[in-house]
């Protein structure tokens, strides 16, 4: 076998999305190692990653940064300088506020020549960084954000989302009660503002599909007396008839003493019990056990739904950087928000952007704390032109005006 030709199959075996002939085409038209960088930024004190407030030290729901799976993603990339001649780069940067990303933004544009950005950032700063670099050659990806709000009323045409929105996890959750006859869920809300934007969107979901709402609760975390009503589990959950139990609950620490304690014997889902989520480190199927073990060996643990996502955003850079044979900003990300985009991410269904929110339209897994359950969407749940947008909203469906 010719060098070049072993190049190019390895190229292939290591980016199953790319296309050898794209490869070799790359390869001629390419004199020298282009440079490619790609930004990862994010918010120094993120409170999303500082939620350990349980007694007795207790990690309940352990939350890392997302970079690992960036960093893998770019570290896959390696055969293609040499067939490519790209040299793909991962350019980090971090501050305290929004408008001190956006100087971290215009500093790496300006030194580095990067255009394309990964942010992990809370939805309040996401959408001032958004705000600030609009109408910039630029194109921003969420990773670890899910609030509805930004791919509505505060959507931006160069922000693209990686990470599911709450409007698909919680689409996945009603289409599994529909499938499986849980047609009356009790729901159970947390204090957080987040919470009340999980059960808003579980909301929309119940009447897309036909989910019947008993009734809705709102808990508190202690033990006052006074307030048995919101902390007692049993309480909470009687006087009232029910198939399942919805429970938002983003803390964590009151959810996980609801499965097994609920007046009637019944099954739970939302943040405990079955979760729906971008991805499990129990996905067994379209080549998920490889990509998990690399990401175990890379970042000595398991890959969650925002390590999944930083990956897939690197994904779709280099697939689009390989199907055109360009580093070209503008042809880039032409293609990247094109309907010819087919991102393999290792969920069977190809993965896309869609042009009316810019949200990338996937499949949901459906999980326990140790196996996946169900993948949605789910068979029966019918679309007239693409079955994944049965998750989050349809063209029409949202507030998003570019």
């Amino acid at each position: 076998m010719r060098p070049l030709a072993a190049v190019i199959l390895a190229a292939a075996m290591a980016l199953p999305a790319l296309a050898a002939g794209a490869l070799a085409a790359g390869n001629e038209a390419a004199s020298e190692v282009a440079p490619m960088p790609i930004g990862y930024l994010e918010i120094t004190g993120d409170e999303r990653y500082d939620r350990n407030r349980s007694y007795a030290g207790i990690q309940v729901r352990r939350r890392w940064r997302p970079v690992a799976g960036a960093e893998l993603a770019v570290r896959g990339t390696r055969v293609l300088r040499r067939a490519l001649k790209v040299a793909f780069t991962l350019e980090r940067g971090a501050a305290e506020t929004a408008s001190a990303l956006v100087s971290v933004i215009e500093r790496l544009a300006a030194d580095e020549g990067v255009r394309f950005f990964l942010i992990d950032a809370p939805a309040a700063a996401l959408g001032a960084v958004a705000e600030a670099t609009r109408g910039k050659e630029l194109l921003l990806f969420n990773v670890s954000e899910a609030a509805d709000v930004l791919r509505g009323a505060q959507c931006q045409a160069h922000l693209m989302h990686v990470i599911p929105s709450h409007a698909m996890v919680t689409d996945a959750l009603a289409q599994y009660l529909v499938a499986r006859k849980w047609r009356d869920v009790l729901v159970l809300k947390g204090p957080l503002a987040e919470d009340a934007a999980l059960v808003r969107a579980f909301e929309n979901s119940a009447r897309r599909f036909g989910v019947r709402i008993a009734a809705t609760r709102d808990f508190v975390l202690g033990n006052d007396p006074r307030e048995r009503e919101k902390n007692n589990v049993v309480l909470l959950t009687q006087g009232v008839d029910y198939d399942a139990v919805f429970l938002a609950d983003t803390e964590g620490e009151f959810g996980r003493y609801v499965p097994m304690q609920t007046a009637l014997p019944r099954p739970v889902i939302g943040t405990e019990g079955l979760i729906a989520a971008a991805w499990h480190w129990s996905w067994e199927r379209h080549g998920a056990p490889q990509l998990n073990q690399r990401f175990d060996k890379h970042a000595k643990r398991r890959m969650q739904g925002a390590d999944w996502a930083a990956w897939a955003a690197v994904r779709a850079i280099v697939e689009s950087v390989v199907r055109t044979g360009s580093t070209d900003f503008a042809e880039v990300g032409a293609y990247l928000r094109g309907d010819k985009l087919t991102l393999d991410g290792y969920k069977g269904n190809p993965a896309s952007f869609r042009p009316w929110d810019n949200q990338l339209r996937q499949p949901i897994l459906l999980h326990t704390h140790n196996a996946v359950v169900e993948r949605a969407p789910l068979g029966g749940f019918l679309h007239p032109t693409q079955n994944m947008d049965t998750l989050g909203y349809d063209r029409g469906d949202g507030m998003c005006r570019f």
